[in-house]
């Protein structure tokens, strides 16, 4: 991915870029209306008090945008990203702490965004009240820690075979270890100092002059343009990156809100429907397949960290995510060879398309737990 994304803990470089937005009146129901375009983000109003925040973005530009809402440290405590011209998205927001937080719409998906301070004032509120979302929590962070772990492990296998030379044996492990990175890959965006873009940048959304590092520069060494003299760099860059992201996820103070984690989930189907049914994302080896079902294995296992809060709030709901999950793996199911994927390259344009539908319906239902969650 490129640069800042996503939802779940930690952040982001801060420079400001391009106008504030400004304040006008907020939406229906209580939400805060956002307006974008190529240039500008109006929002409509810069104070809420504690508690949960409800943004509706409204696209008006040409370009894709993101919305983001960034806390103490530029923590990344909310984002919606693939919002295309004319459309409109929700974002809710746990703001449990009086203070002074940034809102960011992202024309294009890249940069700093254009930012604004948005106060937050009352009361700071106590955490986790309930054991449901207590739990929520704790067994969402058990899960990434122990993807992390996968991570850092695969990731040690595939370096020493592309440092060894190994080409075919790093060409078998690249696929497997990046399903672990893209199961929590919300959480992965979401860390400081571009961690995600050293890991994960696509060559197309290098900026001029931008280090190129990270797994999809190791991928084109492999299939296109041959090893290189500073490959082995590359390779070690990435293994002091991905234990980077395992010091966060392990870190005592490394905390998720179930609203988060909702929020993650979406986020995850986002990424599918944004490169990996284009097949921009594995551009050279083609195995976007492996990240699109490791994407699904995310998402799922998110709402399922969060299923007790919404079998007691919306049970008709988690059924329906059932059923959409339960179709979407059914025909993923056709593409399986051996233990791994067919290259994405010989999937025929009307077989993305199904995939396509498949993953809008479910993204239609999963759009809604958030608000379930939060209660809103």
């Amino acid at each position: 991915m490129r640069s800042t994304v996503l939802v779940l803990t930690a952040a982001l470089a801060l420079p400001a870029l391009l106008a504030a937005c400004t304040s006008k009146d907020a939406g229906g129901d209580g939400a805060i209306t956002v307006t974008a375009d190529d240039s500008n983000c109006e929002v409509a109003r810069d104070t809420a008090a504690t508690g949960t925040a409800t943004f509706a973005v409204t696209n008006n530009g040409a370009k894709v945008t993101e919305f983001y809402v960034y806390g103490t440290g530029d923590r990344v405590l909310g984002e919606v990203e693939n919002i295309g011209p004319g459309i409109t998205r929700q974002l809710i927001v746990a703001l449990p702490d009086p203070g002074t937080y940034q809102t960011a719409c992202k024309p294009g998906m890249v940069g700093n965004g254009i930012r604004h301070d948005f106060t937050v004032t009352g009361q700071a509120q106590q955490r986790d009240q309930d054991s449901k979302l207590a739990e929520a929590s704790s067994g969402y962070k058990r899960y990434l820690q122990s993807q992390v772990t996968a991570l850092r492990d695969t990731t040690k296998m595939f370096v020493d075979a592309v440092k060894s030379g190994d080409i075919e044996a790093a060409k078998r492990q690249y696929p497997v270890t990046r399903t672990y990175y893209e199961r929590i890959e919300p959480v992965a965006e979401s860390f400081p100092d571009d961690l995600d873009p050293r890991i994960d940048l696509r060559e197309a959304d290098l900026a001029e002059g931008e280090k190129w590092t990270g797994f999809h520069r190791l991928e084109k060494d492999l299939w296109t343009q041959g090893l290189q003299p500073d490959t082995n760099k590359v390779a070690d860059q990435l293994v002091a990156d991905i234990d980077e992201l395992v010091d966060g996820v392990n870190a005592d103070d490394f905390t998720i809100d179930p609203i988060q984690v909702a929020g993650g989930a979406q986020g995850l189907l986002d990424e599918i429907a944004r490169t990996k049914i284009t097949g921009e994302e594995d551009l050279f080896s083609h195995t976007d397949l492996w990240d699109f079902q490791a994407n699904v294995d995310g998402s799922q296992a998110a709402v399922a960290s969060i299923r007790p809060i919404l079998d007691e709030r919306n049970p008709d709901l988690g059924k329906q995510i059932d059923q959409q999950f339960a179709g979407l793996n059914t025909e993923l199911s056709q593409y399986i060879a051996g233990d791994g994927h067919v290259s994405y390259d010989t999937v025929t344009e009307p077989q993305r398309a199904s995939l396509a539908r498949r993953i809008d319906a479910l993204s239609a239902v999963v759009s809604q737990v958030q608000g379930v969650v939060a209660g809103a």
